[in-house]
C-alpha cells in the first residue's frame, strides 16, 4: 500500500509538472502575441514583427528555468545536475580520484578513532546508575591510592553516612586443577555484596548470598562469561559443578552477563568470596567499591570518609596514624588512564580530517578557477546564477557522498582488523575495546562529518563564482585571473595544511621520544639475557615453611644445572610489576621517622641480585649463611637510604617491619624498578627468602639464550614436581617492552605517527599543487621574463621564494600551535618536555625539506619554459 501511495504521489507530481509546463507555454505564447500585435500596430509587418517580439521577449529557455526555480526544485533539473556532475567527474578522473581518496582517508581515521572513543569513554558502564559508584582507597604519605585492611573496611562500612552499600575485592591468581594438570587462572576475591553494589545480576544462576564471605561458609564461585564459554562450552548444566582452586573445592553458582566487565580486576575468570580475612589492621589487601546515596555528591562522600578515617586514627594511633581515604568516581578509575590518550588521538584524527578537507577544498577552488570561462559562457547562454550554484553544490555533494562511503567502509574494516590485532593481554585489561564497532553513535558522528563536508564543499566553489556575467567575464576566464584568485585564497589553505602537519609531527615526535625514554629508563638491572617466570606451589603439599624452603633450594639447584644458565634466584614479586607488596617500617632508635609510611618489601634468595644484575653501592648481598642461620639482615635501595638515613650511615642500622625482630642493614643497592616504568622509584627493602617463605614467588635466570631456555625451564620445574604451576614465562626485555605503560605509549606513538605521516604527505602534496598551479597560470609572465633576459636560475629562485614563504609561514604557525598542544598532553609524556627543542627543530627541518623538495619540481618546470612557445600559446 505504501508503494502504491508513493507511486500515486509521483504520478500526481508529474501531472502537476505537465500542467505547469503547458500553462507556462500558453502564458509565454500570449505575451509574445501581445508584443507582436503592439509592434504590428507601430507599422512593422509579418515575419519582422515576430522576430522583433522574440527579441523583446528575451531568452525563452532562461525564462522557463527561472519560472521553474520560482516554484521550487524540480526532479528533472536535479537529475540533470546529477548526470552532468557524474560526467564532469568522470572526465576529470585524476581530480576525482585524488579528492575521493583524500577525503576517504580523513573520514576513515576520524570515524575509526571515534568508534574507539565511543566504546571506551562514551558508552555507559555496564552497571546500574554508574554515576553513583565510587572507588575507595586508603591514602598515606607515599600516595593517595593504597589498599584497605579488613578491619578498616568493616569500620568504614559501619561508620559512613554517605553510602547505600560498600564492598571490597582483591585480585589474585588461582591454581586450577584440571585433567591436563595444574594451571594458573586469574580471579578475584570479593565480599558477598559486590555485585549487588554494582547493580549486576548474573545471566545464569544466582549471586552470592549474605554471609558467603565468612570463613565458615561453603566455598562458591561465579564464572565470567568468557570462562563459561571457553572452559565449559556455554553449557547451562555448569551450575552445581565444582572446580578446584588452590586445592579447595568451589561450587559454581552463577555466570556473569556477557557485557559485564570490571577493569580494576580484569582479566578475571573466577569470582570467589573472601575467606582469608586477616584481622590485623596492618595487613592491607583490599580495594573498595561503594554506591553513594541519592543526592550525595563526590565531595560530600569524601568529606564523610575524612571524618571516619580521622576518628579511626584517634582510636588506633599505632596502625592508623597518617592514614586517610581517597574517594574517586568509578568511571574515572576505569577510564581515566585511557582518556588522555584517546582524546589526543581524536584530536589527531580531527586535524588529519581538517587537512584532508583543506586539500579537497583547494582542489575544488582550483577547479572552479579553471571553469570561470565555462561559467561565463553558460551564463551568457541563459543559465541563471542559482542554476550554476546548484551545479557546483551537486558536484561537491557527489564527491562527499563517494568519499564518505569509501571512508566509512575503510573505517569498518579497520575496526575489525584492530580488534583482531590488539594483543589478548591488552584486550583483557581494556575489555571495553571489544565494543569497537559502527554503533549508532558512530553512524551519527559519520553523518555529522558528511553534512559539514557537504556544506563546505558545496559552498566553497560558489563563493568564487562571479557576481555577474559580461564580456569581461568571458575574456577573464583565462590564466591570469585564475592565478591571482588562487594566490589570494589557495595559498592560505596551504599554510593551514602545513601548520596542522607540524602539530601532528611534533606530537608524534614527542610521543615517540617518550616511548624510547620509557623503554630505556634506568631499571637498576641488566634486562638482556634474563628469563623470568612466576611459580605457584600447591598449598596442601607445601603448607609448612620448611617444605617451601627445601623446594626452592632444590628448584634453584636444578635450574642452575641447565645448559647456558649462569645464575638464578627467587623473589616474592618480580620487578616492573604492579608495585604492590608494601608495608610500614620503623627505624630502631628513631621510631617516629616516616612512621606508617608504606614502602616496597621483597623477599629474595642469595643469588637473586647477581642474577638480576643489580649493582651494589655499599655493603654486601645475602649469603647462604644468612639463609641457614636466619639472621635478621636486610638490603635496602638507594631511595630508602636517602629517605631514612640522610646522614649516609645506613650500613649497620636496624629497621623493624611486621612482627619480625629488627633486621640489620647489610647492603645498599641501586634502585630497582619494582613498579610501573613511568612511576617514581619508591623506597624498598629486601629480606632473605627464608624470612618469609611463600608458596607463590618469581624466578629470575641469567642465561645466554633466554627465549630458548623458557620451555626447558618449565620442563625442569615440572620434573621436580608436576603439581607446580609455572606461568607468565617471559624475558625481562619482553616484560618491559610489553608492560601496560609501554603498550599505551607505543600505541599512541604509532597512531599519531601514522596521522602525522599522512598529514605530511597531504601537506606537501597541497603545497606542490599550489606552486604547480601558480606556475601553470604564470606561463605568459615567465615567458616574458625569460624573453627579456631572465635566466633559468632566476626563474627557479622566483618560484622557490614563493614556496619558501608559504613553508616558513606554515611551519612558524605550526610550531606555535604544537607547543600549546604538547603542553595540553604533557600527562602522556615521559622524560620529555613540551618545549623539546630537538623535536621542534627536527620537525621544522623534515617538513621544510620535504616541502622545498616538492616545490623544486614545478620550479624546474618553470625554468624549462620556452619563451617563444609560452608567448605563442598565449
Amino acid at each position: 500500500m505504501r508503494a502504491i501511495g508513493r507511486l500515486v504521489r509521483r504520478m500526481g507530481l508529474l501531472v502537476q509538472r505537465g500542467r505547469f509546463r503547458s500553462e507556462l507555454e500558453e502564458e509565454m505564447r500570449f505575451h509574445r502575441e501581445e508584443m507582436e500585435r503592439e509592434i504590428e500596430a507601430g507599422g512593422v509587418n509579418g515575419a519582422e514583427a515576430r522576430r522583433a517580439a522574440r527579441r523583446r521577449f528575451g531568452n525563452e529557455t532562461r525564462v522557463r528555468e527561472r519560472s521553474q526555480e520560482v516554484v521550487g526544485f524540480q526532479f528533472e533539473t536535479v537529475a540533470q545536475d546529477l548526470r552532468f556532475a557524474v560526467r564532469q567527474l568522470r572526465r576529470n578522473k585524476g581530480f576525482t580520484v585524488t579528492a575521493v581518496v583524500t577525503l576517504a582517508l580523513g573520514i576513515c581515521a576520524s570515524v575509526a578513532i571515534f568508534a574507539i572513543v565511543d566504546a571506551a569513554l562514551i558508552r555507559p558502564l555496564p552497571y546500574r546508575e554508574p554515576s553513583r559508584l565510587v572507588s575507595l582507597y586508603e591514602a598515606i604519605s607515599v600516595g593517595p591510592q593504597f589498599h584497605i585492611s579488613w578491619p578498616d573496611y568493616l569500620d568504614w562500612k559501619r561508620m559512613n553516612k554517605s553510602f547505600d552499600a560498600l564492598d571490597i575485592y582483591a585480585t589474585r591468581s588461582y591454581m586450577e586443577k584440571t585433567p591436563q594438570g595444574v594451571q594458573m587462572v586469574d580471579g578475584v576475591d570479593v565480599s558477598d555484596g559486590l555485585f549487588k553494589t554494582l547493580g549486576v545480576t548474573p545471566a545464569l544462576g544466582r549471586d552470592f548470598r549474605t554471609g558467603e564471605d565468612l570463613a565458615s561458609a561453603p566455598r562458591t564461585v561465579i564464572l565470567s562469561y568468557g570462562a563459561w564459554q571457553k572452559r565449559y562450552g556455554g553449557r547451562k548444566d555448569v551450575l552445581g559443578q565444582t572446580v578446584t582452586l588452590n586445592g579447595e573445592l568451589n561450587t559454581i553458582i552463577g555466570v556473569l552477563p556477557r557485557e559485564f566487565h570490571f577493569v580494576p580486576a580484569e582479566p578475571a575468570e573466577f569470582w570467589a568470596t573472601i575467606h582469608d580475612t586477616r584481622s590485623e589492621r596492618g595487613s592491607h589487601n583490599f580495594l573498595g567499591v561503594a554506591r553513594m546515596k541519592k543526592g550525595v555528591g563526590l565531595e560530600q562522600a569524601a568529606a564523610d570518609m575524612k571524618t571516619v578515617t580521622a576518628q579511626l586514627e584517634r582510636q588506633y594511633p599505632d596502625t592508623n596514624r597518617g592514614r586517610g581515604s581517597t574517594v574517586l568516581s568509578l568511571t574515572e578509575v576505569i577510564r581515566g588512564d585511557v582518556r588522555p590518550v584517546l582524546v589526543m588521538l581524536l584530536c589527531g584524527a580531527a586535524l588529519l580530517l581538517l587537512i584532508a578537507c583543506v586539500n579537497v577544498v583547494s582542489l575544488l577552488l582550483t577547479r572552479a578557477e579553471n571553469r570561470r570561462r565555462e561559467i561565463a559562457v553558460r551564463g551568457a547562454l541563459g543559465a541563471s546564477r542559482v542554476r550554476l550554484m546548484r551545479q557546483f553544490v551537486t558536484e561537491g555533494l557527489l564527491l562527499v557522498a563517494t568519499g564518505s562511503v569509501v571512508g566509512a567502509t575503510l573505517a569498518a574494516v579497520a575496526l575489525r582488523a584492530a580488534e583482531d590485532l590488539v594483543p589478548a593481554d591488552m584486550l583483557a585489561r581494556m575489555p571495553y575495546l571489544a565494543g569497537m564497532r559502527m554503533s549508532g553513535h558512530v553512524l551519527l558522528f559519520t553523518a555529522g562529518i558528511v553534512v559539514l563536508a557537504g556544506i563546505v564543499f558545496g559552498i566553497a566553489p560558489v563563493l568564487r563564482m562571479p557576481e555577474s556575467v559580461s564580456n569581461e567575464s568571458l575574456n577573464d576566464g583565462g590564466r591570469t585571473a585564475a592565478g591571482t584568485g588562487w594566490k589570494r585564497f589557495g595559498s592560505k589553505l596551504v599554510v593551514v595544511e602545513l601548520a596542522t602537519a607540524v602539530v601532528l609531527l611534533v606530537s608524534a615526535g614527542l610521543l615517540g621520544k617518550s616511548f624510547y625514554r620509557l623503554l630505556h629508563v634506568e631499571t637498576g638491572m641488566r634486562a638482556e639475557h634474563l628469563a623470568t617466570a612466576m611459580i605457584s606451589l600447591p598449598r596442601a603439599q607445601y603448607a609448612k615453611d620448611d617444605q617451601i624452603q627445601l623446594l626452592t633450594k632444590n628448584l634453584l639447584e636444578r635450574v642452575e644445572r641447565l645448559p647456558g644458565v649462569a645464575s638464578a634466584g627467587i623473589v616474592s614479586d618480580l620487578p616492573v610489576g604492579s608495585g604492590d607488596g608494601m608495608t610500614a617500617v620503623q627505624v630502631v632508635g628513631n621510631p617516629e621517622l616516616h612512621k606508617n609510611d608504606e614502602i616496597v618489601a621483597r623477599f629474595a634468595s642469595p643469588g637473586y641480585f647477581s642474577a638480576l644484575g643489580a649493582r651494589l653501592r655499599e655493603g654486601r648481598y645475602f649469603t647462604e649463611e644468612d639463609e641457614m642461620t636466619k639472621l635478621p639482615v636486610v638490603v635496602i635501595n638507594q631511595t630508602m637510604a636517602r629517605w631514612y638515613f640522610a646522614s649516609g650511615q645506613a650500613i649497620g642500622q636496624q629497621i623493624k617491619a611486621w612482627d619480625k625482630p629488627p633486621a640489620r642493614v647489610i647492603g645498599v643497592i641501586d634502585d630497582i624498578r619494582e613498579g610501573p616504568l613511568e612511576l617514581e622509584v619508591r623506597p624498598a627493602f629486601y629480606l632473605p627468602s627464608s624470612a618469609g617463605p611463600d608458596p607463590g614467588f618469581g624466578l629470575v635466570v641469567r642465561t645466554e639464550q633466554e627465549e630458548e631456555l623458557l620451555p626447558a625451564l618449565s620442563a625442569a620445574i615440572h620434573e621436580l614436581d608436576p603439581g607446580i604451576a609455572v606461568y607468565a614465562e617471559s624475558t625481562m626485555s619482553g616484560k618491559i617492552h610489553d608492560s601496560p605503560s609501554a603498550t599505551i605509549h607505543r600505541g599512541s606513538a604509532w597512531l599519531v605517527g601514522g596521522f602525522a605521516a599522512t598529514a605530511l604527505l597531504l601537506g606537501v602534496v597541497g603545497l606542490y599543487g599550489v606552486i604547480a598551479y601558480s606556475v601553470s597560470q604564470r606561463t605568459r609572465e615567465i615567458g616574458v621574463r625569460m624573453a627579456l633576459g631572465a635566466g633559468r636560475g632566476r626563474v627557479m629562485k622566483m618560484v622557490m621564494r614563493e614556496a619558501g614563504w608559504l613553508t616558513v609561514m606554515g611551519i612558524a604557525a605550526g610550531l606555535a600551535c604544537s607547543v600549546v598542544a604538547a603542553t595540553m598532553m604533557r600527562g602522556l609524556l615521559f622524560g620529555v618536555s613540551a618545549w623539546d627543542g630537538s623535536t621542534l627543530i627536527a620537525v621544522a627541518v623534515v617538513l621544510g625539506g620535504a616541502a622545498l623538495a616538492a616545490s623544486a619540481i614545478p620550479a624546474r618546470r618553470a625554468a624549462s619554459v620556452d619563451p617563444m612557445e609560452a608567448l605563442r600559446a598565449e
